[in-house]
Order: structure tokens, then C-alpha cells, then sequence
């Protein structure tokens, strides 16, 4: 990876208020120059009424104009599709050193033959990932940031997703892109409990003696290295392990299911959180929100989250060229 390889960008849903946020954010940060896949006139007209400057470099992907905002449908899915490709290509050709993904609308996606669930699942079938995590972090100083064990799944699903391997996973992916991409040599993972109080020894279900244990016991010899200090803790109660992370106890959480990690990080983090595709050959990040179409086209969408997302790739792609295997 060249360290002067610029990051790709796709526009997300031209209906959605991906290229609104795009614009102001790359506005903001002007020394960056990312190389944008989308639709150039969706792009020309957002920058127009935020008043900013449209990016520099454009590469067209996917059918361009009459994208109306918060009307999705087939032909802005299969835009959204064609620019997700196109800038996936780019990275896994080297042209450029890591990837940022505005929102997609996944039912358009959908109806214009995308078969993968969302985002995260495509990019690790395009990057032949084993295996893969979602993560969430951000880039301002003392972020919490945490791990998902099961992602999005109906919650009467979870406790049969919950398994050793599944629980194994997420630590060890969590462990590895600490000491990679944040730069953190000893991390500290704290692992919470499914249930109520972890479990109350069993009293309030079994899922931490019969999987979350297992797991991290999994997790402990995998990560067991000469001179390689790794503490991982749990299972932890989830009412109170966020609090610790939250003043520094620990330097992630591993959680079990959705909701469970996503309320307290977007409860810190609304406006500056980012979410981090763990696992693949390539930096991706992304937003912590979705194509909100119920704004699109008004001028009202926060850029915050995206320049977040823009930062701490570029961050992460700088340590993985300065110190790689880190």
C-alpha cells in the first residue's frame, strides 16, 4: 500500500443524505483529496446548496442524474450498488489505501439485485475475509469503542448465535485491530454477559458459563503470544462495564447482540461515531448513521459523523503503512 494512495469514497444513496454529509465533510477537510465514486451531478448539486465546493476527483459510477432526495427506488439502488463496487475495486487494486462508505438504502439495493445483507457483508466477500466484526469507535481522544458479537439479527436469535466461536471472533478481532490501526500494545477487552447481572451464576440464564466463557478461554490461546500482553476480562455485567470503559478502565468492550453496544456509544458518541468493518485486507469505515431520506435535500444533515469517518481512516491506513503487522 503506497503511503500517497488516496482513500476511496462511495456516494451511498443518491437519494439519502449521503451526498450532502459527503460534500461538507470533505469541505472540511480539504487537504484530503479522496478519490469519490458516485454520480457527478447528484455530487455537483449537493455541493450547490450546501455551498461548498464539489470534490475534486469524481469517478462516475452507476446511472447518473434525476436521483430525487428521500425518493428511493430500483435505479438509485443500482447506483448506489455501481459506486459500493467501483470504489471496492479501486482498494483491492491498490489504487487507492483504504475505503469510507456513505449510507446505503438496502431495500433499493435490494430491488436492483444486490444479494448480500448490507454493507459489511459484501466487503468481506469481496475481500475473502474468514472472518470479520463490526466495530465501533471514533476518532476524538477517549472513545469508547466496542465490538459486536451478533450484528443484525432479531433479538430471539441471539442467545443461539451467541457461541464460543462467535464470542472467540469478535475478541480476537477486536484484539488485533487495537494494536494495528489504534496503536493501543497491551489491550484491555472487557467481554459482557448476555444476561441480566452476566448471568447471576446461572440463576438468570447459561449462556455466559455454556458460551461466553468458552469463548474468551478460545480467545486467550489464540492471542497468546511471546511478550504479547493481552487482558481480557468477563463476562462482565452490562449494566456497568460501559462506565468503566467510559473513564478508562477498559480499551474496548466485546458485546453481545445490537442494541446492547449501540445505546450506550451512540448515547457518547451521536455525532462523531463511526462504524469500522474489522477483518478485511483494507481500512473501511462508514458513518454511524443511515440514509435518513426523511432529510434528504433540506440542507439539515451533520456532516460530523462523516468526517469521523473520513479521520479515522486516514488515520488508520498511515499506521498501517508506518507500522505494518503492528
Amino acid at each position: 500500500m503506497s503511503p500517497r494512495a488516496p482513500l476511496a469514497v462511495s456516494m451511498g444513496d443518491p437519494t439519502g443524505i449521503g451526498p450532502e454529509v459527503l460534500v461538507k465533510a470533505l469541505a472540511a477537510r480539504p487537504g484530503l483529496d479522496p478519490v469519490v465514486f458516485g454520480d457527478p451531478e447528484t455530487l455537483a448539486a449537493a455541493a450547490h446548496a450546501a455551498g461548498v465546493p464539489a470534490p475534486a476527483r469524481i469517478q462516475p459510477a452507476g446511472p447518473g442524474g434525476g436521483h430525487i432526495p428521500g425518493a428511493p427506488g430500483p435505479r438509485s439502488g443500482t447506483a448506489q450498488v455501481a459506486a459500493l463496487a467501483a470504489a471496492v475495486d479501486a482498494v483491492l487494486q491498490g489504487q487507492c489505501g483504504g475505503l469510507v462508505t456513505a449510507p446505503i438504502h438496502k431495500l433499493s439495493a435490494h430491488a436492483a439485485g444486490f444479494a448480500y445483507p448490507g454493507h459489511t457483508e459484501y466487503r468481506a466477500a469481496r475481500g475473502q475475509a474468514s472472518r470479520w466484526a463490526m466495530m465501533f469507535a471514533s476518532p476524538a481522544p477517549g472513545s469508547l469503542r466496542l465490538v459486536l458479537t451478533t450484528i443484525h439479527v432479531p433479538l430471539a436469535d441471539v442467545p443461539r448465535l451467541v457461541t464460543p466461536a462467535a464470542v472467540a471472533d469478535a475478541i480476537v478481532l477486536c484484539a488485533r485491530a487495537l494494536r494495528q490501526d489504534f496503536g493501543v500494545p497491551s489491550p484491555r477487552i472487557a467481554v459482557c454477559g448476555l444476561n441480566p447481572h452476566a448471568g447471576e451464576g446461572g440463576a438468570f440464564g447459561r449462556e455466559e458459563a455454556e458460551a461466553i466463557v468458552p469463548g474468551i478461554e478460545r480467545a486467550c490461546a489464540e492471542l497468546r503470544e511471546p511478550g504479547l500482553a493481552i487482558a481480557i476480562s468477563g463476562p462482565e455485567v452490562p449494566d456497568a462495564v460501559f462506565r468503566a470503559a467510559a473513564v478508562g478502565a477498559y480499551d474496548a468492550v466485546v458485546c453481545q447482540y445490537h442494541d446492547q453496544g449501540l445505546i450506550p456509544f451512540k448515547l457518547r458518541h451521536f455525532d462523531d461515531g463511526v462504524n469500522v468493518t474489522l477483518g478485511l485486507p483494507f481500512v473501511r469505515t462508514s458513518p454511524d448513521h443511515g440514509t435518513a431520506h426523511d432529510i434528504a435535500g433540506r440542507g439539515q444533515a451533520s456532516p460530523g459523523s462523516m468526517i469521523a469517518a473520513l479521520d479515522l481512516c486516514a488515520a488508520m491506513v498511515q499506521r498501517r503503512v508506518t507500522t505494518p503487522g503492528a
